[in-house]
């Protein structure tokens, strides 16, 4: 049985990792009732500086090194705070299961991009995934026209948060060769909050009169699916493969779905959902071939909130 335990804590801390990152979604829809889109990013990402420092600090982890700064910096900018930004937005517009759908095309894109930017192959499953994802988003889109515009709003937002978070990832990718996973996202958080604090006000001004349930909510994000799910996930990812990994973020828009039904009352149409189905076959469609014909290696990109 011992020799089976890393498995299992690997496991464990996989799944800690999924259900936090769609708790994220939940917990930005209704904190987005009180807090604006930029405050609400600038608390989470305050939050979750204070809980990855003080981990830092038992950690006894200093600054990474000079060359992980670039990488660092640009995925604070895109993935810490202009994604954050937007999907507050987004789920400002659209109920938490669509904003999960269409983000979670975010992994076709990194490809892309890697292709693109750092060589990484990209083969015809990948261009043929894209290609089923992308029809899945017009299809979300199209059923949301039926809300109104800011409804097809919320669905380019989310569009946009999924770029964001492409770019964010692809971006960090060198800046992991040379620091540490603890170093990285927490001055990539750090960066990310820099970038925040022009919201800094609207902040003050609104936690003053927001209830404490919504900035729990705030702290909340910060601490867990920022902080704590990003530490729980790269423990896993040391102690497993790169396909068992990706293979559990494709349960996180079904896990939102639920949740936000249970606890928000949200249910995405049968259209919305056939939509989101689309997005997540075209990347399963884009991972098939290399999860089977490849041995595994360690990861490159990972999906978040």
């Amino acid at each position: 049985m011992n020799h089976r335990r890393p498995d299992l804590l690997a496991a464990g801390a996989a799944l800690v990792t999924v259900l936090l990152w769609a708790s994220a979604f939940v917990s930005i829809r209704s904190a987005g009732d009180v807090y604006s889109p930029g405050a609400l990013a600038l608390g989470r990402l305050l939050s979750g500086v204070i809980a990855l420092s003080a981990l830092c600090l038992v950690r006894r982890e200093g600054p990474p090194p000079r060359a992980a700064w670039p990488g660092i910096g640009i995925s604070g900018l895109l993935w810490f705070g202009v994604y954050m930004v937007v999907l507050n937005w987004g789920e400002q517009q659209v109920d938490a299961g669509t904003a999960a759908l269409v983000v979670n095309i975010g992994p076709i894109l990194i490809a892309l991009l890697g292709s693109r930017l750092l060589g990484d192959a990209m083969p015809p499953r990948l261009l043929a995934g894209m290609a089923v994802s992308f029809a899945g988003a017009v299809t979300v889109g199209v059923s949301m026209s039926g809300g109104g515009g800011s409804s097809v709003l919320g669905v380019v937002l989310c569009l946009l948060a999924a770029v964001a978070y492409a770019g964010g990832v692809v971006a960090q990718k060198p800046a992991l060769g040379t620091a540490s996973a603890l170093q990285v996202t927490t001055y990539g958080c750090l960066v990310g909050a820099v970038v925040c604090l022009p919201f800094a006000g609207q902040l003050a001004h609104q936690v003053a009169d927001a209830p404490v349930s919504a900035t729990l909510n705030m702290v909340y994000l910060g601490v867990f699916p920022t902080a704590l799910a990003f530490t729980t996930w790269a423990y896993a990812l040391a102690r497993t493969t790169a396909s068992r990994m990706g293979a559990t973020t494709y349960a996180v828009p079904a896990l939102v779905v639920l949740m936000s039904w249970v606890v928000l009352g949200e249910v995405p149409g049968l259209f919305t959902l056939a939509g989101g189905v689309l997005c997540l076959a075209g990347v399963a469609v884009s991972r098939s071939r290399a999860a089977a014909a490849v041995a595994p290696r360690p990861a490159k990109v990972t999906d978040s909130v």
